[in-house]
C-alpha cells in the first residue's frame, strides 16, 4: 500500500525527468538491466484520489475499504497507490490526477463531486487512461460516472429515526445543497413520515464535506432547537458524538458510527464500494467497460438489491419491532415492487410533485432540488 502526498507526487516528477535525462545522456542500465525485467508481469495498476484522509470513519473511509477490496480479491492489480486530502479546487486537483496518469495508472477513480470537471479536463489529455468519477454528471469516452442509490438506505434508516423520535424533531446535517444531499434528506424524511407522520426534520447545511467543528456545532443547535434525533450527510462522525454527549439518539452515514458514538448511533446507511470496483476493473481491463450514461447522467447508479448501499447492524437501542419494519421495506425496494419517490409525494408547501401512480424517473431524482412535505429548512440559493 502507497499513501502518496501532494508533495510526493511531485518529488516522484522530478526524479522521472531525471532519468529520462540521464537515460538521453548514455547513462541507461544497458541490455542486462532491460532483459533482468522481461521475466515479470508488469501489473494493472489502478489509483483513487481521496478528498479526506483514508482514516476518516466516513465517506472517504468507505471507499478506502473498497480499494483494500479490490486489492485482496484481483492479484493482478497492483491498487496500492491513493492520495489523501486532495482539495476539490481545479489547480490541485488536476495536478494530482495528472500525476498518477503519468505514473502509469490505467485506471484512477476520483471519489468526490467536486473532482468532476478536474476529472474530465485531464482525460482529454490522457485518452489511453480510463478516470471513473464518483456521484458526478458528466461523462466521456473515456471518463464514466458512478454512484449509488444511498437514498434507500437512508428511507430505511428514517424509519429507524421516525420510531425512536419522542418530541417528534428530527435534526439534519447536511453538507452542501446539491441534488445528491437534497435527495438524501428528501428519502429520508419520507421514512420518518412513514413511521410517524407527526414527526419534522429540521435541516442545516454547512457548506463542508468535512468540518468536525462546524457539524459538531450544527449539530448542537439543532439538538438546542428540540431534535432528539440527529441524522447527518457529513463525513466525520461530529455530529453523532454530539447527540451523545446530550443523551440523545443518532443516524450515522458511510460506515458504521457506531464505534464513535456507541451511546447514540442507532444505524447508518454505509456504502459497499469493494464489489463494484473489482467488476469496473475487470471491465476496463477486458475492454467492455461502457461509460455511456444508464440511470439518468450515471453510468452506474446501483442500490440495495445491487449491494452497493445498505445499513449497518443496529445498536441495543433499536426495538425488534423496528426492526422487522425496516426488513419489511427493504423486502419491497429490492423486488422492485416500489420504491422511495412514489406518488403520491408532496413538496414541503403541499404541492404535489410525484401524483398517485407515478414514480419520479431517474433524471428527475438526479436534479432533485426541492424539500418533501415534513423538511423544516430553506434551500439557499447557488453561490456565484
Amino acid at each position: 500500500m502507497r499513501k502518496i502526498s501532494r508533495k510526493t507526487l511531485w518529488a516522484l516528477a522530478l526524479t522521472l525527468m531525471a532519468a529520462l535525462l540521464l537515460a538521453g545522456c548514455g547513462g541507461g542500465g544497458g541490455e542486462e538491466e532491460n532483459q533482468a525485467g522481461q521475466g515479470e508481469e508488469e501489473k494493472f495498476k489502478v489509483a483513487f484520489v481521496y478528498l479526506t484522509s483514508a482514516g476518516d470513519a466516513g465517506w472517504t473511509y468507505a471507499h478506502e475499504l473498497g480499494r483494500q477490496y479490490l486489492q485482496e480479491q484481483l492479484d493482478w492489480v497492483d491498487a496500492g497507490e491513493y492520495v489523501e486530502n486532495v482539495p476539490e479546487n481545479p489547480a490541485d486537483a488536476e495536478q494530482v490526477i495528472t500525476q498518477l496518469a503519468e505514473q502509469g495508472n490505467k485506471v484512477i477513480f476520483t471519489t468526490s463531486f467536486g473532482y468532476m470537471d478536474p476529472t474530465i479536463n485531464v482525460a482529454q489529455k490522457y485518452p489511453d487512461v480510463t478516470f471513473v468519477h464518483c456521484s458526478g454528471y458528466k461523462t466521456a469516452d473515456n471518463v464514466g460516472a458512478y454512484f449509488g442509490r444511498i437514498y434507500q438506505a437512508r428511507y430505511l434508516s428514517g424509519l429507524v429515526a421516525g420510531k425512536a423520535t419522542e418530541s417528534n424533531i428530527i435534526g439534519y446535517v447536511g453538507a452542501y445543497p446539491i441534488p445528491e444531499v437534497i435527495r438524501g434528506i428528501n428519502a429520508f424524511t419520507v421514512g420518518v413520515r412513514a413511521a410517524n407522520p407527526d414527526a419534522k426534520v429540521k435541516v442545516v447545511f454547512t457548506n463542508s464535506w468535512f468540518d468536525p467543528t462546524v457539524e459538531k456545532q450544527s449539530a448542537d443547535a439543532l439538538l438546542d432547537a428540540g431534535a432528539d434525533v440527529i441524522a447527518q450527510h457529513m463525513d466525520s462522525p461530529a455530529p453523532q458524538q454530539a447527540a451523545e454527549q446530550r443523551g440523545k439518539l443518532g443516524i450515522g452515514y458511510n460506515s458504521d458510527m457506531r464505534e464513535q458514538a456507541p451511546g447514540a448511533v442507532m444505524t447508518s446507511p454505509m456504502w459497499n464500494w469493494g464489489p463494484y470496483y473489482v467488476e469496473t476493473v475487470k471491465a476496463i481491463k477486458e475492454g467492455t467497460f461502457d461509460p455511456t450514461p444508464t440511470a439518468g447522467s450515471l453510468t452506474y447508479w446501483g442500490g440495495l438489491k445491487e449491494g452497493i448501499v445498505l445499513l449497518s447492524d443496529y445498536g441495543p437501542m433499536v426495538p425488534e419491532e423496528t426492526k422487522q419494519l425496516v426488513e419489511r421495506e427493504k423486502e419491497r425496494i429490492i423486488s422492485g415492487e416500489w420504491d422511495v419517490f412514489y406518488g403520491p409525494v408532496k413538496d414541503q408547501s403541499g404541492n404535489v410533485k410525484v401524483a398517485e401512480g407515478q414514480k419520479m424517473s431517474d433524471d428527475e431524482m438526479l436534479s432533485m432540488d426541492w424539500f418533501v412535505e415534513g423538511v423544516e429548512g430553506e434551500i439557499p440559493a447557488p453561490q456565484s
